[in-house]
């Protein structure tokens, strides 16, 4: 009987705790309105249309600094102000998203802010997060890795006495982030059948989990890491959070190497089979997809949930599906690299290295071996003397990447031996 009662007890207790963190989620919601209006739920029948469901976008890449990030930066920041009115130096490390929701929530309260940032980080990044903050904060560059950054933020915190406001491991950080569940189901009317969100430290999927499971414990959620920064996979199967021994930074946004401890907390039950990971190149094709389709800019993190889409198409079938667009701060200097990795990963460019015999007439022989829709974007060429072959590094694009088994079929048949290194990653990195 002590036994029932004491379960009993720790039930009300979960589900009173679960009340006071949606009263507390809502209300954060409201008060965010003073700041900025809700980002818009949209249906997008593109992809509604392409996965036979009801697919709409949390638009996060329209918020006033083009990410989530706003949220819990602008809620942790206020209930610190609330319980220390006279707390007004704040500093924070990011290299990013959360650089810029800091700096536009610092100004917004008139406090502070020292943002500690990579020295490798990109001077697009530096001016807008400085254009959000104008006089309110103060920009420092130190490290060459985030991890350095870091250590010197925390580190400068203490010494100044400062309030250190984490990107995602953060309590009120967590519940600002779900305001993001608040507003969805308040555009939507209803509950969706399921949630798509993508994961970094964990501080959005962490919020809006904890806040659909007592809201809406019907809907299903589905979570998206980039595959070099598998995080929250990683704690799963060892049931606490780990250190990556490292990372791709490609998905700046969500390329985290640990998931926080709270955050963590609150994703422990997640079945593993529900998270997936999208490889790099493939967000990449992603990206071009929707700026040329639809003509929506979304960063490698805002499309981390779209790209999974193709993962899950079984799954969501006849379903109401919401994916949440996390940011749209791209930097369009990154367009050309995007557009290669895409189109390596689609198998419609290839980069070999070819052995050409030194004869007069060879290259217009290669030459003539390439299709209608073969389109040579590198060739480099070294002629050595008292050789019979020279060595070319050559480049080739073409419309479909099934063309280039012909292309090889007909050169092996002419004698031109080659090695293909679009995947070797010691030699592609070396010489492309």
């Amino acid at each position: 009987m002590a036994a029932l009662i004491a379960i009993t007890e720790k039930a009300g207790k979960a589900i009173a705790m679960m009340t006071k963190f949606e009263t507390s989620a809502r209300e954060a919601t409201a008060l965010m309105r003073v700041v900025f209006e809700p980002t818009p739920l949209q249906r997008n029948d593109y992809l509604s249309d392409k996965f036979d469901a009801e697919i709409y976008l949390k638009r996060e890449d329209l918020s006033p600094v083009r990410s989530y990030k706003i949220r819990g930066a602008l809620n942790a920041m206020r209930k610190l102000r609330a319980a220390q009115p006279d707390m007004n130096r704040f500093v924070c490390a990011s290299a990013g998203n959360h650089a810029q929701g800091f700096a536009y929530v610092c100004r917004h309260f008139g406090v502070m802010g020292e943002v500690f940032m990579p020295v490798t980080t990109p001077q697009q990044k530096i001016d807008k997060t400085r254009a959000f903050g104008g006089d309110s904060i103060k920009i420092r560059l130190t490290g060459d890795y985030f991890d350095q950054t870091l250590a010197a933020a925390q580190s400068h915190c203490v010494e100044i006495g400062a309030h250190f406001l984490s990107p995602f491991d953060d309590p009120d950080v967590i519940e600002g982030q779900a305001s993001v569940a608040v507003e969805l189901l308040a555009g939507l009317g209803r509950a969706p059948d399921m949630i798509v969100v993508p994961v970094g430290g964990g501080g959005l999927s962490a919020g809006m989990t904890k806040f659909m499971s007592h809201a809406a414990p019907d809907t299903q959620f589905r979570y998206i890491e980039p595959t070099g920064g598998a995080s929250l996979m990683a704690a799963l199967k060892d049931g606490a959070p780990v250190t990556l021994p490292q990372i791709d930074s490609f998905v700046d946004g969500a390329a985290v190497a640990r998931i926080g401890e709270h955050t963590f907390a609150e994703l422990k039950d997640v079945p593993p089979a529900h998270v997936y990971l999208a490889p790099e190149d493939r967000i990449c094709g992603t990206i071009l997809e929707f700026l040329n389709i639809e003509g929506i800019v979304l960063e490698p993190a805002g499309a981390l949930v779209l790209d999974a889409l193709e993962d899950l198409r079984a799954d969501i079938k006849g379903k109401t599906v919401v994916c949440v667009t996390s940011g749209g701060n791209f930097d369009f200097e990154r367009l050309p690299e995007v557009k290669e990795r895409a189109m390596r990963y689609a198998g419609r460019k290839k980069y070999f290295v070819l052995r050409m015999p030194q004869r007069p007439g060879a290259l217009r022989e290669f030459l003539d071996l390439l299709g209608p829709d073969d389109d040579i974007a590198r060739f480099e060429y070294l002629k050595k003397s008292a050789r019979n072959f020279g060595t070319v590094l050559i480049g080739i694009e073409t419309r479909e990447a099934g063309t280039f088994d012909d292309l090889f079929a007909r050169m092996a048949k002419a004698g031109f031996d080659h090695r293909d290194i679009t995947n070797d990653p010691v030699l592609s990195e070396f010489l492309i």
